[in-house]
């Protein structure tokens, strides 16, 4: 079995990632199993920082890596928190910290719409010159107050219109039908298994 470092210490990614990636013939290892350094994400756009993510696991394990960058847009804040979403209130900042801060961003704002993003990327290895990049989102909106205990993140306060839920009251197999994160893993698995999986 091969194995596949995932370039993250975020304990709420690393369980979505196994259970998402559950049926892929290979080892998934996180990067602090393997003293990854983490990677200092200097990228202006998801995209950009998911790579380097990867490739800086790559460097220090000489593994193919996969990596995440996935974050919050508020359109009443242009975009923000965005590639900032896990350091909203500060460097190391807990998830309440970043909620509580994002409620108080919104506070006087009538216009509530947000999506989550996410791009994943795969890389074979740290110089591969086209590394598989995969990104998807999900719709909705933010509420007053923080409700459910699931998830992780933002999700407590991450409307569902489709479930009439937050996204914190969502079981793990809902969540991942719709979120982000699921949509985006499931056009990697597609496309791995297409370009790199030996058949």
């Amino acid at each position: 079995m091969s194995k596949i470092v995932l370039a993250s210490g975020n304990k709420g990614k690393l369980k979505e990632f196994s259970e998402l990636l559950n049926d892929m013939q290979v080892e998934l290892v996180p990067q602090s199993a393997l003293n990854v350094p983490e990677a200092d994400e200097t990228g202006l756009t998801f995209v950009e920082n998911a790579i380097i993510k990867a490739r800086n696991a790559c460097v220090h394990t000489g593994l193919p890596a996969i990596a995440d960058d996935s974050g919050i847009e508020v359109d009443a804040l242009n975009g923000a928190p965005g590639i900032y979403s896990a350091r909203y209130s500060g460097v190391n900042a807990s998830d309440h910290a970043n909620l509580q801060a994002l409620l108080d961003a919104m506070v006087d704002k009538k216009d509530r719409t947000a999506r989550y993003q996410c791009v994943i990327v795969y890389m074979r290895h740290a110089e591969d010159p086209t590394p598989l990049v995969c990104q998807a989102s999900w719709e909705g909106s933010l509420l007053k107050q923080a409700k459910g205990d699931g998830g992780f993140g933002y999700d407590p306060i991450f409307w569902v219109e489709e479930n009439n839920c937050t996204s914190a009251e969502l079981s793990p197999q809902q969540k991942h039908a719709i979120s982000h994160r699921g949509k985006a893993i499931r056009q990697f698995l597609k496309q791995f298994q297409q370009e790199y999986q030996p058949s």
